[in-house]
């Protein structure tokens, strides 16, 4: 669309991607002004309906994963519906699903079908175990895939219960790391012109994402230690309760270390806690030490202290609140776009571009919005 900038504008994405992990890759896109067609079947994605909006199949969270997309319904089993998608596909840069690998190939879309439609293609397959293992049929969601990767295991570490984290870390994660590959293999095609198929699945973004830290000595031959990095997670390791609250605040460094000993308990001036790595030995009891000491003063005391000794500290914040963060405000993170039903506040662009900046370049398609406007672009009707 002509509207569109940023430093993606030009580029025509066809995303054929579902729920979160496809759809939150493309809607960064989108904010970045490619013109991204959203292809749903004719029940729409399942996204529409987990959650509140101000009409039926415009969820909370469809709408923000969707935002500034084209939407058209196509029933791919369907003679007249597959046609108008490898009309699309002709046209297109990108060809993105969440699909798993035999129910596009038997729609008739897989890479092979798809590359010989439009050679210069990049085609990238969203799953949730890659295809070259025995568990690339099995069906994945968030929470499965964060109990593959070990999450739950590291939480019951670090609290004494296994639980799943407090967002869709899977699906996020894996959604930027489709984004970046999606994106490296556009800028080869830039330099040589070759089109190329990318898989990204969440089970090994997430092993890969967990294993950044807890790896450990566990990646030496022989093994230098347990898959594990313990500051992580270190059962007092937890927000801090003050006079009349809660902190988080990460005394780290040995800078910080000793000024803060200085401020507040010089009697910790002492060999055994004096550099990181003998803090790090004993990371355990030094949480339990910060933790009595805490208790001593007032959240605004607390911060008002740490800002000065340039030690990173925080209050606990919910969501809500965050709309109203001062920071937030200031930097102009949240944008509002009228919409047929209304503003909505969207969570803005969270990166800045000194030529090419993103925008929310809208909300989100109703089921089949742009179908008729979309094909008679492709020089077809409905």
């Amino acid at each position: 669309m002509a509207d569109r900038a940023g430093p993606l504008a030009g580029l025509l994405v066809v995303d054929l991607t579902a729920m979160v992990m496809g759809p939150y890759c493309t809607q960064i896109m989108a904010d970045m002004g490619a013109d991204v067609i959203k292809v749903e079947p004719p029940a729409g994605d399942g996204c529409r309906y987990i959650s509140p909006g101000p009409v039926p199949g415009l969820s909370g969270v469809f709408t923000n994963v969707n935002r500034g997309k084209r939407g058209i319904v196509l029933d791919l089993r369907i003679d007249e519906d597959a046609h108008a998608l490898r009309a699309l596909i002709k046209a297109a840069d990108v060809f993105i699903h969440s699909m798993r690998s035999k129910a596009i190939g038997k729609l008739g879309f897989a890479y092979a079908d798809v590359a010989k439609i439009n050679p210069s293609i990049v085609y990238t397959n969203c799953y949730g175990y890659g295809r070259g293992g025995p568990d690339k049929d099995l069906t994945a969601y968030d929470d499965t895939i964060q109990a593959e990767c070990g999450l739950p295991a590291v939480q019951q570490m670090l609290t004494g219960e296994a639980n799943y984290v407090g967002t869709i870390m899977a699906d996020k994660v894996a959604g930027l790391t489709a984004l970046y590959a999606t994106m490296m293999a556009l800028f080869h095609r830039q330099r040589t012109g070759e089109g190329q198929e990318v898989e990204v699945s969440m089970f090994e973004t997430m092993a890969s994402f967990m294993l950044v830290e807890h790896a450990n000595g566990a990646m030496f031959e022989p093994p230098l230690s347990p898959a594990i990095y313990h500051r992580a997670v270190a059962p007092n390791r937890r927000p801090y309760r003050t006079k009349d609250g809660q902190i988080s605040a990460l005394i780290y460094n040995d800078k910080q270390w000793s000024a803060f000993v200085e401020a507040v308990r010089p009697t910790w001036a002492t060999d055994a806690l004096a550099t990181l790595e003998q803090r790090a030995r004993q990371i355990n009891s030094v949480y339990e030490l910060l933790a009595g000491t805490m208790k001593e003063r007032t959240t605004e005391e607390w911060l008002t202290l740490f800002r000065k000794l340039d030690i990173p500290a925080a209050p606990l914040r919910t969501p809500a609140e965050l709309f109203s963060n001062p920071h937030l405000n200031s930097v102009g993170f949240f944008q509002t776009v009228d919409t047929p039903h209304g503003p909505v506040r969207f969570p803005g662009v969270p990166t800045w571009f000194s030529r090419t900046p993103g925008r929310v370049a809208g909300g989100a398609p109703e089921l089949g919005a742009d179908t008729t406007r979309v094909l008679q672009e492709m020089g077809m009707s409905r």
